[in-house]
């Protein structure tokens, strides 16, 4: 499955923050402005049309570390934000990982001239940051440490602060099964690609986190990003 689309670069460069500020998870640390996503991509042109089995192979239920992930109802989801191998529209070296926030894509660069492309969901926090950095860090399973902010807005959340240890991992934590942690500059920049129960959240900006993925995806990503550190840019 084929399609091959042009990227703009827009980027903006996010200070440098604390170290200690590496569990706090994905925090906005301004308040932003989101970005209006430009009109509705054209559909992609594809080989052939997934057939159920392959649907049902890449989104069905899936056992992973102990922790059952239920299947997605992809019939549910646009299409265009099903995983899929693509001609690399990015430009960058194979191996790079490109987050194109406008149109909630996510592509990893591959040497052949094309890209694997996953649709992502874009929290208020995935606005907070864009340019050029890497994966230093990724973590199977991660725990939740909700920022002091969030904490202040809802003192349910107490339970889960860093004093108290943070949010075990499983299936309702916001990051899901696997989460990529982004640096810069040796800095972390609270920025992550992360899993998430919510795969409505998919193509659409919602509320709160950074880079959304279905669990099924940002575990095949997981896998295929095996080479830390890993280049990663953001066009916002």
């Amino acid at each position: 499955m084929l399609v091959d689309k042009t990227m703009s670069r827009r980027t903006f460069l996010l200070g440098a923050v604390s170290t200690t500020a590496v569990l706090a998870g994905c925090v906005s640390q301004r308040d932003i402005t989101p970005i209006v996503p430009p009109a509705p991509t054209k559909p992609p042109v594809q080989d052939g049309p997934y057939t159920v089995a392959e649907l049902e192979a890449m989104y069905g239920p899936v056992e992973d570390n102990g922790y059952m992930i239920p299947a997605v109802p992809y019939q549910q989801i646009d299409p265009i934000y099903y995983r899929q191998r693509v001609i690399d529209p990015t430009g960058e070296a194979p191996g790079t990982v490109v987050v194109d926030t406008p149109n909630r894509f996510l592509y990893l660069v591959e040497p052949d001239g094309t890209a694997m492309r996953y649709g992502v969901g874009i929290g208020r926090a995935g606005f907070s940051w864009g340019g050029n950095g890497v994966i230093k860090w990724k973590q199977e399973w991660p725990k939740w440490f909700p920022p002091a902010e969030m904490i202040e807005r809802d003192p349910k959340l107490k339970e889960y602060s860093e004093k108290n240890g943070g949010m075990p991992a499983g299936l309702m934590n916001p990051l899901g099964a696997r989460a990529l942690y982004i640096f810069e500059n040796g800095k972390d920049t609270l920025y992550r690609v992360h899993g998430n129960p919510d795969w409505t959240s998919i193509g659409k900006a919602v509320s709160s986190g950074c880079i959304r993925m279905i669990n099924q995806d940002v575990i095949d990503l997981y896998n295929r990003v095996d080479n830390l550190p890993t280049p990663i840019v953001v066009y916002q």
